[in-house]
């Protein structure tokens, strides 16, 4: 697996060489770009606005900073590189903070965190960052870019995020209500969300659209036409109160059904029987 990121590991005076692996593989089905009258691909290229239209080469791009109209000064990779210092090439652990300090607001990208020498060390740190369930804040430069991460440990397997900074972070356009709640009603809901609790498993969540689209593509592929799924209409309830008690006991309903789906324990032998 190719990594990231290299570099090293700084937790106070104890260095560990590291590389970052994406922990993420998307599924994303790829679709071209196409011109449905010659269902020939659409090319994208690159011009500049005095080249009367001739194609650029990748080789000739550079980055550029506007500092006046139509005034910019130039940087290469060299001169980004330049600017990191022998502390930027490593995460550099800042502070200890509690996971639940963290709202999941702030994270971003999330990396596996490989050892490349210094075993003991980094297990070391691994089992004491887990033990006292606690998450490294540190800076690196990854890229051309300062970014803020969180690093943890669970069941063993250290683990980093990018988190966005605070300024990267837009208010909620929520608006506060003050509307009062019903106590009923409250105790209705909390009894909803009750009955929808049970221990999480990530493996029983796949992407049922993506799936659909996969088949519609070999439905096509052989001439046929894409059928749109037969799903329940969802129930429109204007009461509040009244679509409490529906959800309610639609999950009284559930319940049941699982109940009888239930496979029967075995009888137990009569006395008679065991002789």
């Amino acid at each position: 697996m190719a990594y990231s990121f290299k570099g090293g590991l700084n937790f106070g005076f104890v260095y560990i060489p590291i590389e970052l692996h994406n922990s993420i593989k998307e599924h994303n089905i790829g679709f071209n770009m196409i011109d449905k009258n010659t269902m020939s691909r659409i090319k994208y290229i690159k011009t500049c606005v005095d080249c009367d239209e001739q194609p650029v080469k990748n080789e000739d791009i550079v980055k550029g900073y506007e500092y006046e109209k139509d005034k910019y000064v130039i940087f290469d990779d060299a001169d980004f590189e330049k600017l990191k210092s022998k502390k930027d090439e490593n995460i550099n652990i800042i502070q200890f903070v509690k996971l639940q300090e963290i709202d999941p607001v702030y994270y971003d990208k999330p990396y596996y965190v490989v050892p490349k020498g210094a075993i003991k060390a980094f297990n070391l740190f691994a089992r004491a960052l887990e033990n006292e369930q606690k998450v490294g804040i540190a800076k690196s430069v990854i890229g051309t870019k300062e970014v803020l991460l969180a690093l943890r440990v669970k069941d063993g397997k250290m683990l980093v995020n990018t988190l966005h900074y605070s300024d990267e972070v837009q208010a909620s356009p929520q608006v506060e209500s003050a509307e009062k709640l019903n106590a009923q009603e409250l105790k209705m809901a909390t009894a909803i969300i009750d009955g929808m609790t049970k221990p999480l498993d990530m493996s029983e969540f796949i992407d049922e659209y993506q799936k659909r689209v996969q088949e519609a593509i070999v439905a096509k592929i052989n001439g046929k036409k894409i059928v749109a799924p037969k799903t329940k209409a969802q129930e429109s309830v204007i009461n509040l109160m009244d679509a409490l008690k529906k959800s309610l006991q639609a999950l009284e309903r559930d319940k049941a059904k699982i109940i009888n789906r239930a496979p029967q324990g075995v009888k137990k032998k009569s006395k008679g029987a065991e002789k």
